[in-house]
């Protein structure tokens, strides 16, 4: 579709009468709003009627549709699934959004082996394993999993071991298991800590191995009662037969099972697994406060930041995040609990139903007990709300915020993409570029990149500055152009560009970089961040001009930030670099200097950049110099 062309008015008569899913673009042609329609003719024409009805967000929303497209599903479902992708993919500007973007741990029981193992896990797959969780502390899995070997010799390594090693004396092991069946020699560290009943070399049988990972998993499941019951039974044996040490061992065990299962309060009768789900909200701040409830019990709890609000209603944030949270989840219950009504609750069912492998049922409780957990996170999202309200408004403030007054300062808007450069060289030598990202006032390091200059000898700055920008810039060109063309897929790595570059100094700097954008026909924003003699920030220079700034104001604060950030990763790079070879120096080029004196002159001054401005009765009171040296190291940098 082109969008020059594009006649929206034309384009709302061809609309079908089929599902599907409408993506409406800008005049920059990026995506700033995804939704899906049962009907897509009656869905997006409705946007463009005048109607006072309308939310301020979808006014403001219709403003900037420069063009739209559409794609017809065969079924309201498919139109779901679609939508939920869509915009996880492309995060568009008018869609509420989960602002988590978290992974949370389960506890795998590889049931489909011959000798299962038990460890933590954050994908659930279709592999006939079982799973335990969501847990919201990795620290809290780790120390069940660790219980459960204790407990019951569950094996803690990945090896493989085959179905017959209890008759042949070991698996696929290697050298690590040896010697005959039995016979613990050939074992690991974990067989001695008796926390493995090392089946690898047949010391437990697999029908054995089985009745203690049975006892494991009725653990999980909640079934504590007969395993305190036998551990209280030992420790009194132990006790009354005078085996004290065995006694306390005993002990322990059960002060751990005490510590992991009282986390986990019985707040239902039913057994099935359900997620409550209840929100709070204040001006334009929203929280999603989930309870996972496994077993009848709650085994955790979450909470999420909804972003892009605006003036969105109750049930259609509950919607949006069950729809995005649960497409990142690979776990999901067979109830959800929630506040308010949503629209196409059956749709979504069937979303999830499909997800899960059997039925979910969508509820929201009225009265009773399910009502009564309802309220029971609503209060824990309003506690979290006030609690973290200002914290997040502090964040705000020093990132979103300050990123608004540096706009201000320049006269831009609309900065969300900051790229800045650095350059630094090892005594002169092995010079390097660092290109370190900003997005929203908050560092994007998979973003950062490092440039290993290749055309420039020595220590010069401005060239090294026109090398690292043409190939960055030069490269996302290509990048785009080969995307363009269909020639290649995948991420951004180089084709997004920023909406601002600032650069590690003042007028040289910015004038490099204008250069280059100029050469490339690239229309992007350039300051530079000034330095004072002290080598601390003091201001921005941008058109010519050195704009100061209040150095109490987060505008400040961020540009000190990715300063210091860009110096830093340019550093890290330098050490790498370091690594097994011998830093050639400017210095050694100068006749009589050798390594003693090399050495001096860098532990006495701070940079070559002092050296060269020393005078020859400063140098002559570095040790080792004499004045013949001196003269000859002033001379070699002012001939």
């Amino acid at each position: 579709m082109d969008k020059k062309t594009f006649n929206i008015e034309e384009e709302l008569k061809k609309l079908p009468d089929n599902p599907g899913v409408y993506i409406m673009h800008d005049e920059d042609d990026v995506i700033i709003y995804v939704g899906k329609a049962v009907v897509l003719k009656n869905r997006v024409r409705s946007y463009f009627r005048e109607s006072t009805s309308k939310t301020a967000k979808i006014r403001q929303m219709v403003e900037h549709i420069s063009w739209f497209e559409y794609v017809v599903t065969g079924s309201e479902l498919e139109a779901l699934v679609l939508e939920n992708n869509l915009i996880k993919e492309h995060q568009p500007k008018y869609n509420t959004l989960l602002k988590d973007d978290k992974t949370y741990p389960y506890i795998k029981v590889s049931v489909n082996e011959d000798y299962p193992r038990i460890y933590m896990t954050r994908q659930v797959k279709k592999d006939n394993a079982r799973y335990f969780g969501p847990f919201t502390s990795a620290n809290a899995v780790k120390d069940t999993i660790e219980l459960l070997q204790k407990l019951y010799g569950i094996r803690p390594c990945g090896k493989k071991i085959s179905a017959n090693a209890s008759s042949k004396g070991g698996g696929d092991m290697g050298d690590e298991a040896s010697g005959n069946p039995g016979d613990p020699r050939g074992t690991c560290l974990y067989y001695h800590m008796g926390r493995c009943k090392a089946p690898c070399i047949g010391a437990v049988t697999k029908e054995e191995y089985r009745d203690m990972l049975r006892g494991a998993l009725d653990f999980l499941n909640g079934n504590f009662r007969p395993l305190i019951n036998d551990l209280k039974e030992r420790m009194q044996s132990a006790s009354e037969a005078l085996d004290y040490e065995k006694a306390i061992e005993y002990r322990n065990l059960l002060n751990s099972v005490s510590q992991v299962t009282q986390k986990q309060r019985i707040t239902d009768s039913a057994s099935d697994d359900k997620d409550i789900i209840a929100m709070a909200r204040e001006a334009d701040s929203v929280i999603i406060q989930v309870f996972y409830v496994r077993g009848g019990k709650i085994i955790g709890r979450e909470h999420h930041y909804m972003g892009n609000v605006y003036d969105a209603e109750d049930a259609d944030l509950i919607r949006d995040f069950i729809l995005q949270f649960y497409a990142g989840t690979p776990y999901i219950p067979k109830e959800l609990l929630i506040p308010v009504s949503v629209e196409d609750p059956e749709v979504i069912g069937e979303w999830l139903s499909q997800k899960r492998g059997s039925r979910v049922h969508i509820l929201t409780p009225v009265k009773g007990k399910k009502e009564k957990l309802i309220e029971l996170a609503e209060r824990n999202a309003e506690i979290v709300l006030k609690q973290d309200l200002e914290k997040v408004k502090t964040e705000e403030k020093r990132t979103k915020g300050a990123v608004r007054e540096i706009s201000k300062l320049l006269g831009l808007s609309d900065i969300v993409r900051m790229e800045a450069y650095d350059i630094s060289n090892i005594s002169g030598y092995d010079s390097v570029g660092s290109m370190v990202v900003y997005e929203n006032g908050k560092p994007k390091r998979n973003d950062y990149r490092k440039f290993k200059i290749k055309t420039v000898e020595g220590p010069d700055d401005y060239a090294s500055l026109y090398e690292v920008l043409s190939r960055r810039f030069m490269h996302g060109l290509m990048e785009a152009e080969e995307k363009k063309e269909g020639l290649k897929d995948g991420p951004d790595r180089f084709s997004r560009f920023p909406d601002l570059i600032m650069m590690d100094g003042g007028k040289g700097q910015v004038h490099m970089a204008l250069k280059v954008m100029e050469e490339l026909d690239l229309d992007i924003p350039v300051c530079g961040m000034v330095k004072d003699d002290n080598h601390r920030t003091r201001g921005l220079y941008y058109r010519d001009v050195e704009i100061p700034i209040d150095k109490d104001s987060e505008g400040f604060k961020l540009i000190t930030r990715i300063q210091d950030e860009a110096h830093r990763f340019a550093i890290e790079y330098h050490r790498h670099l370091r690594k097994g070879t011998q830093v050639h120096s400017i210095l050694d080029d100068i006749k009589g200097i050798g390594v003693k004196r090399r050495r001096a002159l860098m532990h006495h001054y701070e940079s070559i950049e002092d050296i060269k401005n020393a005078t020859v009765e400063e140098l002559k009171k570095v040790p080792s110099m004499d004045e013949r040296t001196a003269r000859a190291v002033y001379g070699f940098f002012h001939q």
